[in-house]
């Protein structure tokens, strides 16, 4: 752009700036050249090379900037009439912009303050600078005052590279505080390590949230252990849970049976750590048995719960040693309860055992018998004993999803007794019972009573030949092994409710349990 503009009053008279002692003050305190060159026409072009040389008249040093070359002769340029146009510096407080009616940022401080040579303190107008392209009214400052004048090109170069190196220096400072910035942020706590999944020292969070199966696998797992055994004839593997820091195992009567003559027993922790161990006794009417391993101490006992108010649909773990397989963890729910089950020990003795089972549907394998069943609080609340099985490929009994454990309250009951060496005593009502059906002659509806023993507990209540039981303190009754798994539940001398039907009516009546003394068939 031409430089170059018949709006400014100034364009035909060049601006010289003092040269010493020939100035003279103005009565208002602007100073008035001694010299200036001779007016040039309006329209003639100018060039920079005919700029004359600025330079500020303060004691403040400034940086040498690079400035258009003088004319050789101006030192001749004739001097202008008194009444000539006069170049007076804006005042410190005076704002043109703001005096021009339009609206701008507030000026900044004046530049100086203090002046040695009589003029008065000037402050720049600050500019705003258009987003992109021109403003309104086309004139060079894109959008600024329309009747602001024009400042000389020397005041004005100056300006424009000042205000460049303020740029640079704002770039410069921005690009090292945004970067500092950013490295604080990524650098808050020091350490600028890298993180591999790699490094040895970097561990997955390992605290299990509560009422999961992680943390109910945690806090078992170390009152499992895996116990092997060796008879005469055969061998094989089963599970047990500790019930004390002394070694007390309880388990399976089937699972230590064939080492009961002179076999060995051995049980391995979870700690990886093994031992032998003795029988300290065995019931095989309610197939649970105690043994004890030597030599141990310090060990975690497990936490029993109860079997009385367990409920179908609960959600349950189970932990064994399917096949071998030390410390498997299974998950399941309660399928059914007061199950009647009826097992033999797998080895093809005319020995079985008959219990009110808890049925679920967590996996339970060969090998699992004697492990716990527990609830989401980690208490046992019942010890696996049997299953419904089908075949693998390899021949071998599976799981097909019905398992059952014997309730823990009456394990405790058992495991007290042979604790204490003392015979087992069953509850018992004196009776002989066989199925009933119904008249499809194909449904049962409850167990018939066959035979009342003499002064029994039947016998007392009242019970007759030809009854038929079809219910235990409200738990229907659907046959004769049903009422045996029932009454085998609760210890000699609690009483029960029992319903009955005889010839076609309804009734009840309380019973007394007796005891079968320790008999073992």
């Amino acid at each position: 752009m031409s430089m170059t503009d018949s709006n400014d009053p100034f364009a035909a008279r060049p601006y010289v700036p003092p040269t010493g002692d020939g100035a003279a003050a103005s009565d208002d305190g602007n100073r008035t050249p001694e010299a200036a060159p001779a007016p040039a026409s309006a329209d003639a072009p100018r060039d920079s090379a005919e700029e004359p040389t600025v330079a500020l008249q303060d004691d403040v040093t400034h940086a040498a900037f690079p400035q258009p070359d003088a004319p050789d002769d101006a030192s001749a340029a004739p001097t202008p009439a008194s009444d000539a146009y006069t170049h007076r510096f804006p005042a410190a407080t005076g704002d043109p912009v703001a005096q021009a009616g339009t609206s701008a940022p507030p000026a900044p401080p004046p530049f100086d303050t203090t002046r040695t040579d009589g003029l008065p303190p000037f402050a720049e107008p600050t500019v705003t600078l258009p987003a992109s392209g021109s403003g309104g009214d086309g004139g060079q400052y894109g959008g600024g005052v329309a009747d602001k004048p024009r400042k000389r090109r020397g005041r004005k170069l100056i300006a424009t590279l000042a205000g460049a190196l303020a740029l640079i220096l704002l770039a410069g400072a921005a690009g090292f505080g945004g970067a500092w910035l950013y490295d604080e942020s990524q650098d808050a706590d020091g350490d600028q390590s890298t993180v591999s999944s790699l490094d040895s020292g970097k561990t997955t969070q390992t605290k299990a949230p509560a009422g999961t199966v992680e943390q109910v696998a945690q806090k078992v797992l170390p009152s499992v252990v895996q116990i092997n055994v060796k008879g005469a004839e055969e061998s094989g593997s089963g599970t047990g849970i500790i019930i004390s820091d002394d070694g007390e195992i309880l388990t399976n009567n089937h699972v230590v049976e064939v080492a009961a003559d002179s076999g060995t027993i051995t049980v391995a922790f979870n700690d990886g750590t093994n031992a032998k161990a003795e029988i300290v006794g065995r019931d095989a009417k309610t197939d649970i048995a105690v043994i004890k391993a030597e030599g141990k101490t310090g060990l975690t006992p497990a936490t029993l719960g109860t079997s009385a108010d367990l409920t179908v649909g609960q959600e349950v773990v189970a932990i064994g040693s399917p096949f071998g397989l030390e410390s498997t963890v299974t998950q399941g729910i309660i399928s059914a309860l007061n199950r009647p089950v009826s097992s033999s020990d797998g080895s093809g003795s005319s020995e079985r055992t008959t219990f009110p089972a808890v049925q679920t549907d967590a996996a339970i394998n060969p090998g699992n018998s004697g492990g716990p069943l527990v609830d989401l609080q980690g208490r046992v609340i019942a010890f696996n004993s049997a299953i419904r099985s089908g075949t693998t490929s390899s021949g071998d009994a599976g799981s097909i999803g019905l398992g059952f454990a014997i309730p823990i309250d009456l394990a405790k009951n058992v495991s007290k007794q042979l604790l204490d060496g003392k015979e087992v005593q069953h509850a018992q009502i004196g009776v002989q019972v066989n199925n009933f059906l119904g008249e499809d002659g194909i449904t049962g509806v409850g167990a018939e009573v066959k035979d009342v023993t003499s002064g029994g507990a039947g016998d007392k209540a009242g019970l007759k030949e030809g009854d038929v039981i079809t219910a235990v303190n409200g738990n229907l009754i659907a046959s004769s092994e049903a009422l045996v798994a029932s009454v085998r539940g609760f210890n000699p001398g609690e009483s029960i409710t029992i319903t009955y039907t005889r010839d076609g009516k309804k009734d009840e009546v309380e019973v007394e349990l007796d005891s079968d003394g320790g008999a073992t068939d």
